[in-house]
């Protein structure tokens, strides 16, 4: 009986486990490090390393919802990271005009892969694998197996800047109103549908801890100088995908096809479009994660990237997203990054050797979806 109460805890509050598994982390390493870890410095340190897998993973959730997957855009991310680098380094192009071809590269090779499997019926895990290795070659080829160095530093500061502190309390604040509205857009659709929804207490005592956490975590960043630019990204990012996900038909769609695809063609909707402006949508998350490593490194290199493609998977499926499609969140998604970021960052300043930090990695994720498969058969 016992056992059971566990299991539906998971099932039932999954945001709120891992929560708490992150604070008891956070305190665990604050401790292994005699109280070096939850420090301004290593937080705004932690949150620039998570910014990255992050941006992928709110592509990525959208990906995994429609019930599919992409493997290749760690490879991705590295040969559009290369590109930036190459335009501005070797071809003395300006910082914006590289970045903005960067993104529409991004674009236009994620709806590639989207036709791929879409309309040439490749299966999605085989498209992101070939990816995988072509687009890393392509990278190996261009960068000629170099780093290309040093970029602009108008570029550098996307990867390594901080927000003014003013300037960061404004966004903060925006970001909390934000949230009130989306929640009040929320609770009225459902009240128009009629459907079951949390007490309003519920709601308000969710946006108080929400708003106590973002004007914690903003002191905190702003001890150690402001808030780090790709953070700022990230947020805004957070915000377009979640109401993306959550108050458009688009998004409504992306769930209805991840959850039964036949019925959902049979209602009309075209699901072979639907899936390729996700992975279109992938490819152009993508660029913003390559953009940022080229920026934060100071350089193209040829082995960024590498594994990032795990990273994001592991990111999603550890904040609640279902391996079978249809359900998850973008916020479960960036908790789930949050999460990695801080087992690297944690057993990097213990000092664990790189073997067990696979381990455990890897063990997180198997236990991520094993609460996934008693999440089905709960609701089974």
């Amino acid at each position: 009986m016992q056992a059971r109460q566990v299991q539906q805890f998971f099932v039932r509050y999954k945001i709120a486990a891992l929560l708490l598994a992150l604070v008891v982390i956070w305190i665990f390493f604050h401790i292994g490090t005699d109280g070096g870890y939850v420090t301004p410095r290593n937080m705004a340190n932690l949150l620039r390393q998570m910014s990255i897998t992050g941006m992928l993973a709110c592509g990525m959730v959208f990906v995994i919802i429609a019930g599919e997957i992409d493997l290749s855009v760690g490879s991705l991310l590295g040969l559009l990271g290369g590109v930036v680098a190459i335009l501005t380094v070797n071809y003395n192009w300006g910082t914006y005009p590289a970045i903005g071809a960067a993104l529409l590269l991004g674009l236009a090779i994620g709806a590639f892969n989207g036709f791929l499997v879409t309309k040439a019926r490749i299966p999605s895990f085989i498209v992101g694998l070939g990816g995988m290795l072509a687009f890393r070659g392509i990278l190996l080829g261009i960068t000629h197996s170099a780093t290309i160095a040093p970029v602009p530093d108008d570029l550098v500061a996307i990867g390594q800047g901080l927000v003014p502190i003013e300037l960061s309390r404004i966004l903060g604040g925006l970001l909390f109103l934000f949230l009130v509205v989306l929640t009040v857009l929320r609770r009225r659709r459902r009240n128009k549908l009629s459907l079951k929804q949390l007490p309003l207490w519920a709601d308000v005592l969710k946006l108080v801890l929400i708003g106590g956490v973002i004007v914690g975590f903003l002191r905190m960043l702003n001890d150690a100088g402001g808030v780090p630019v790709p953070v700022l990204v990230l947020l805004i990012l957070l915000g377009v995908f979640s109401y993306v996900a959550t108050q458009t038909v688009f998004g409504r769609h992306i769930y209805a096809v991840g959850g039964n695809m036949e019925a959902t063609r049979l209602s009309g909707v075209n699901v072979g479009r639907v899936k390729l402006a996700v992975f279109a949508l992938m490819g152009l998350m993508a660029a913003f994660a390559g953009i940022t490593t080229t920026a934060r490194l100071n350089a193209g290199s040829p082995s960024s990237g590498v594994n990032g493609e795990l990273d994001a998977i592991a990111a999603c499926f550890i904040g609640g997203t279902s391996m079978r499609g249809g359900l998850g969140t973008v916020h479960g998604a960036l908790i789930g990054a949050l999460v990695m970021a801080s087992l690297d960052n944690g057993m990097s300043m213990m000092d664990v050797d790189t073997f067990w930090q696979m381990i455990v990695k890897g063990t997180i994720l198997v236990l991520a979806v094993w609460v996934d498969v008693l999440s089905g058969s709960n609701r089974g």
